[in-house]
């Protein structure tokens, strides 16, 4: 194939070399650096299930649902990994087109001119995708941990009368510039109708419950405390939620297409306490409040509690000095899946931090 209407737009955060070759397709030795193409293209949007080939890398078909309803809980917020090495999935493969769905956005490409996306990182005009998927011209993929890249075989007539569908490599949305994106590097490629791709980042019912993590939104709702304004030095702090505040959180992730589907559910177990200050102790003594059987976490404060031992709380033993501590309080979401034929398992817990200031005084006293 010439470069004739060819260019490619690469990332420009990461590092490495780029040969540009005399076909004017951009390769990497590793993988792409910073570069500009020849001709550079505006940054390609679009709805990848339109007519357009347009389409953002990030805007994937999943859909996503809420089973249970949405927690409609004051503002909410996503949870944060208690785990520091684990996060979903960076790149994986879906289907996009039909044979006649691809045909036809190919002639509105050439119709109305633009790039197209054959890859989460390469953009093409239209040369590709006519010379590729419908005179049925060898193409290279860009398979950075081969030595050299493979080749993909060519199409005719865009498989019109074939049962199945093309797929394309899709990026998580926010990972564009991770390196880890790089690892889908397959141009556009067909898959027979009831069938995954066999390949390590095909999609699986746990790829959708990672990506259904991903989706989660807690609410942010602020402890109970008692003494509410000011807390003083040796007396209990009294801390707790009431019941209903928190709840389990389901969201379901489908692959159109596919048959591919996961429900993955948030479970709130525990509100940890960190007081701010080695001048103080919680209670229980982990600091890890477990939550009740009716929902709720802790115990309210009653008249005449002041010198009793909260279940859960704080007594602090240092009085503020005009600087207030920084009480954090986190709750642990335990996350749990299930999905396509029978597929479960359990995902890193999640939690959900705040922090709000505590003033501590000292008990004033008249000696006599």
């Amino acid at each position: 194939m010439t470069g004739t209407g060819r260019s490619a737009a690469w990332t420009a955060a990461l590092t490495a070399t780029v040969f540009l070759c005399s076909s004017g397709a951009a390769f990497a030795d590793e993988v792409p650096a910073p570069t500009t193409p020849s001709q550079p293209a505006e940054k390609p949007s679009g709805d990848s299930n339109g007519r357009t080939l347009l389409a953002s890398v990030s805007q994937s078909r999943i859909q996503v649902s809420h089973p249970d309803g949405r927690t409609e809980q004051g503002s909410m917020d996503e949870l944060t990994s208690v785990d520091p090495n684990w996060e979903p999935p960076v790149c994986w493969y879906e289907p996009v087109f039909t044979p006649e769905g691809l045909k036809s956005a190919v002639e509105d490409l050439q119709k109305n001119g633009g790039m197209g996306a054959v890859n989460a990182h390469e953009w093409w005009t239209s040369g590709i995708f006519v010379d590729h998927y419908d005179k049925g011209e060898p193409e290279d993929n860009f398979d950075l941990k081969s030595p050299t890249n493979s080749t993909a075989e060519g199409y005719k007539n865009y498989n019109i009368g074939k049962e199945g569908m093309f797929w394309r490599s899709v990026v998580r949305k926010g990972h564009e510039n991770d390196i880890k994106a790089w690892d889908c590097g397959r141009i556009m490629f067909w898959q027979d109708a009831g069938t995954i791709p066999d390949d390590e980042h095909a999609p699986t019912p746990e790829t959708l419950a990672a990506y259904a993590y991903d989706k989660i939104e807690v609410p942010k709702t602020k402890i109970e405390l008692r003494p509410e304004a000011k807390s003083t030095v040796n007396l209990p702090t009294w801390v707790w939620l009431d019941k209903g505040t928190f709840k389990d959180i389901k969201v379901r992730a489908e692959l159109p297409d596919t048959g591919l589907w996961a429900e993955t559910t948030a479970k709130p177990v525990a509100l940890h306490l960190e007081p701010g200050t080695d001048d103080a102790e919680t209670f229980p003594a982990s600091g890890d409040c477990e939550i009740n059987e009716d929902g709720s976490i802790g115990t309210p404060y009653a008249k005449g509690d002041a010198d009793k031992t909260p279940p859960c709380g704080i007594r602090y033993l240092r009085a503020t000095n005009g600087e207030p501590y920084q009480l954090k309080a986190s709750i642990t979401w335990q996350i749990s899946w299930e999905g396509t034929g029978g597929a479960n398992g359990d995902l890193p817990d999640g939690a959900f931090e705040t922090t709000q200031d505590m003033n501590v005084q000292e008990i004033q006293s008249i000696n006599r």
